[in-house]
């Protein structure tokens, strides 16, 4: 079993910040509706495990024990799992793990990875060009065979399309660098450095194939409207829905 994560993830300071005015975000408000999706999606049903990586606070992997499925969350931020931990539902738990060494052999029916919690956020400085592919492995590992998994990834179509003047784009590796200010639970404000990875439909097959995994689908999605609706250059993130070979 892996100890942990070491420290030094540039996202660890921003997920401290931010605590739980992260679900006052408008983009966390679609829950519900996103899970309900991935249980048609993914033929979730009551008994079996899920792997959520990079939980955040939680609210997936809560909405999926109420429908009386076991989810283990696991998040590289020690202050989002202590926010999940706190009054989580019966059948789910949650670890503090670096999801680029996940531990996990063959345990999970099927995993999650969404809105850029874990998968999307291996870029940064001095990060190795596939650390993103190192997330995926680990989720492959993670499943049972036959197991399924859903991955959502931000759109390079789309970053590109309307690229603000605080980004800045690395052609070369794929990743996008925000400069902003993010709020906290207290209302104060402090600058933090973005780093999203951003990919392509081929890049994601190319990605599940080095992986092991097997695409059933990937289709253009938004938070809270998921739906099957094909790739295209107008919406913000893909939805890559795969499994491991059963």
């Amino acid at each position: 079993m892996s100890a942990g994560p070491e420290p030094g993830h540039w996202f660890e300071p921003v997920a401290e910040h931010l605590g739980s005015a992260y679900l006052r975000y408008s983009f966390t408000k679609g829950t519900e509706q996103e899970v309900g999706f991935l249980v048609e999606a993914l033929d979730l049903r009551p008994g079996q495990r899920v792997l959520d990586v990079g939980c955040g606070p939680g609210r997936h992997a809560y909405a999926l024990a109420r429908a009386g499925i076991e989810v283990v969350g696991v998040d590289i931020s020690e202050r989002f799992v202590a926010l999940a931990q706190d009054g989580a539902p019966p059948g789910a738990t949650f670890r503090r793990l670096d999801a680029r060494d996940l531990p996990f052999d063959a345990e999970f029916d099927a995993a999650i990875s969404l809105c850029q919690g874990a998968f999307g956020l291996a870029g940064g400085p001095g990060a190795p060009l596939d650390g993103d592919g190192l997330v995926l492995d680990g989720i492959a590992r993670a499943l049972k065979p036959g197991g399924a998994v859903a991955v959502s990834a931000f759109s390079a179509y789309f970053q590109l399309r309307w690229l603000e003047d605080a980004d800045t784009f690395d052609a070369d590796a794929g990743v996008n660098h925000e400069r902003t200010a993010v709020r906290g639970e207290q209302g104060a404000e402090v600058p933090a450095d973005l780093w999203t990875t951003c990919f392509t439909p081929r890049e994601l097959r190319l990605l599940a194939a080095r992986s092991g995994l097997g695409v059933r689908a990937i289709w253009s999605v938004t938070p809270g409207a998921y739906a099957a609706d094909p790739p295209t250059i107008d919406s913000a993130e893909f939805l890559l829905v795969a499994e491991r070979p059963g």
